[in-house]
């Protein structure tokens, strides 16, 4: 049991037999540094079952604490705040506890426990990954490692939008444009080839759209009537009768856009265990569909089409079939979240990666399920986040004027790169070591800008502010993290044996504090599937061992044992911070 626990115990043991009450709970702090103690106890939501003066009932439990629990040396009372003083003995033997457990914070699901899907991703085959990609790649990753970490199987995965008007938007455009041209023979990576066929596409569209017009058509005449969407909807009436030439083609072009993907999710450091494809699930549904209309969930209208009235839930009515009997978007995703189950049938639960703006499609889409009756449909949840924003506004795929993921990357690598240069950091490195060092800083200073946001709130994504050195950033914690290291290396003495009779400095004993809260984090992350949770912490433990490594001496210990337990005490903050930032895709150097 934790101190905290036993604490929280021994405080509702007191109340009980002291003053013959029932505390429901016990509110603990950590002690304000301008007061002597560790834990605070707050007496003041006690006195709702104990009457009398605070200070007093203060009193009474911090003597009754210091006689019952063998940690607890002393207190003091500072009006209705009960501060702990915890004794030495139970920071250095907590840490030599989690200074062996090379798995600290981290629990192992069991055999029975129910799984996690998570996912994530969920591209159209029809243009490359870019920022909005990124963020949704970063969180949907993050969080299922997140989850993993607090004990529970999680599934990766994601859906993959391959069929549509939009992807048909492409293929018309390269057969018309492309004279052939592969990623082969352009050098360009598949997915980028095949996005710019969306962008000639939306240019000629555009083209004679203004022709017609001028013509004297109306604009939504002019729309309907352009020679190039007429094209494209002709070729998706081809793909869905099978017509062998455009489904050979739409297999050709994405292949090349799969191929492009990898590389993309590779360079991010994301993976999937799983891949469903809109292809193969957009068919789906309609039997639950027949299904709900016998078990009276849905309604059928005169015309035919049927519905979920959500009105008693304060939703409104919603169309999951057309009166001609053919599917929408609801129909197809209750449809994929019940064959994900039957797929795997340990999944007890979903968490969707997608924008806030179908924050509206989730809660229809959840509620439909938990109606059909299915006991996982309890445990569904959309991570829902918002917008990335550059300086220069907002971004348009069909006019091209997306930040590309990969062009994003390389940017970070070269921008960590000057700044490094600039500041001198890496002399006497091989290109090759710096490059690489470039690219995990780079890549760290993205992750770690959007990660330690909130998901909900929508960001203003700054490459240079993201890559300082300085303040909240990933390359802050990656530099402290590498200083870590050098200490180790420099220790050339054993720092292998448990350390039990020194006398702890302040900053150590609130470095330990630190460290004692992770497995708590991880579980508060995990609870609101939010990655800032953790780089957050992250940063207030680097923040905490700069303090430590700026007012106390390491190898200049006044004993061998002090020096032994300094090493070993930035040996786990580097651990933790490791630990930590594997949550969230993040590596480390060893050397900066």
């Amino acid at each position: 049991m934790s101190l905290q626990k036993t604490i929280s115990e021994k405080v509702k043991e007191a109340v009980l037999e002291l003053y013959g009450a029932n505390l429901e709970s016990v509110e603990l702090q950590t002690t304000r540094k301008e007061f002597d103690g560790d834990i605070t106890v707050v007496v003041f939501p006690m006195l709702r079952v104990v009457k009398g003066n605070p200070v007093q009932i203060g009193e009474t439990i911090g003597k009754y604490l210091v006689e019952n629990v063998e940690k607890i040396n002393d207190f003091n009372v500072v009006k209705g705040f009960l501060n702990l003083v915890i004794s030495n003995s139970y920071y250095l033997d907590f840490f030599a506890e989690i200074r062996r457990d090379k798995q600290y914070g981290f629990v192992t699901p069991s055999e029975e426990s129910k799984a996690i899907m998570v996912e994530y991703s969920s591209p159209n085959t029809n243009k490359p990954l870019h920022l909005g990609h990124v963020r949704n790649n970063l969180l949907g990753y993050s969080v299922a490692e997140i989850i993993k970490a607090s004990g529970k199987k999680v599934y990766k995965t994601q859906i993959i939008n391959d069929r549509g008007i939009h992807i048909c938007k492409s293929m018309i455009a390269w057969q018309k444009y492309g004279n052939n041209e592969t990623p082969e023979s352009t050098g360009l990576k598949g997915d980028k080839l095949v996005g710019n066929y969306y962008v000639k596409f939306d240019q000629v569209y555009k083209d004679q759209i203004s022709q017609l017009i001028a013509e004297g058509k109306n604009e939504e005449e002019a729309k309907k009537e352009a020679p190039i969407i007429l094209e494209a909807q002709e070729m998706l009436r081809r793909w869905e009768a099978g017509d062998e030439a455009v489904v050979q083609l739409w297999k050709m072009m994405n292949s090349w856009v799969y191929e492009g993907f990898d590389q993309t999710y590779k360079a991010l450091g994301v993976d999937f265990d799983s891949f469903y494809y809109e292809s193969n699930t957009y068919l789906l549904g309609k039997d639950n569909i027949k299904e709900g209309l016998d078990k009276g969930v849905f309604f059928k209208k005169e015309d035919g089409s049927v519905w979920c009235d959500l009105t008693e839930d304060g939703l409104d009515e919603k169309l999951v079939l057309r009166s001609d009997g053919t599917a929408v978007y609801m129909t197809q995703d209750i449809g994929t979240a019940i064959q994900r189950v039957k797929d795997n049938p340990n999944v007890g639960g979903m968490i969707y990666t997608v924008g806030n703006e179908q924050d509206y499609h989730f809660k229809v889409l959840f509620l439909i399920l938990k109606k059909l009756g299915y006991d996982w449909a309890q445990h569904l949840n959309h991570l829902s986040y918002g917008m990335v924003d550059l300086p220069s506004g907002k971004m348009k795929s069909r006019e091209g004027t997306v930040v590309d993921a990969d062009d994003l990357i390389a940017e970070m690598a070269k921008t960590a790169g000057d700044i490094s240069k600039d500041l001198g950091k890496l002399d006497g490195y091989t290109e090759e070591e710096k490059n690489e060092i470039y690219r995990i800083i780079g890549l760290g200073a993205l992750k770690y800008y959007i990660l330690k946001v909130d998901p909900k709130k929508r960001i203003l994504f700054n490459p240079e502010e993201s890559v300082d050195f300085q303040g909240n950033t990933g390359p802050f914690i990656q530099y402290t993290y590498a200083r870590i290291q050098a200490i180790l290396r420099k220790a050339d003495f054993d720092c292998n044996g448990s350390i039990t009779d020194i006398v702890l400095h302040e900053k150590e004993k609130e470095l330990i504090k630190q460290l004692e809260f992770y497995p708590e984090i991880i579980q508060s992350a995990a609870a609101e599937l939010s990655p800032a949770v953790i780089a957050n912490y992250i940063y207030d433990l680097v923040k905490s061992y700069n303090s430590f490594f700026q007012n106390v001496s390491i190898f200049g210990a006044d004993t061998d044992q002090e020096k032994i337990f300094r090493v070993q005490l930035s040996g786990v903050v580097g651990d933790t911070v490791k630990s930590g930032f594997k949550l969230l895709g993040i590596n480390v150097p060893e050397r900066m």
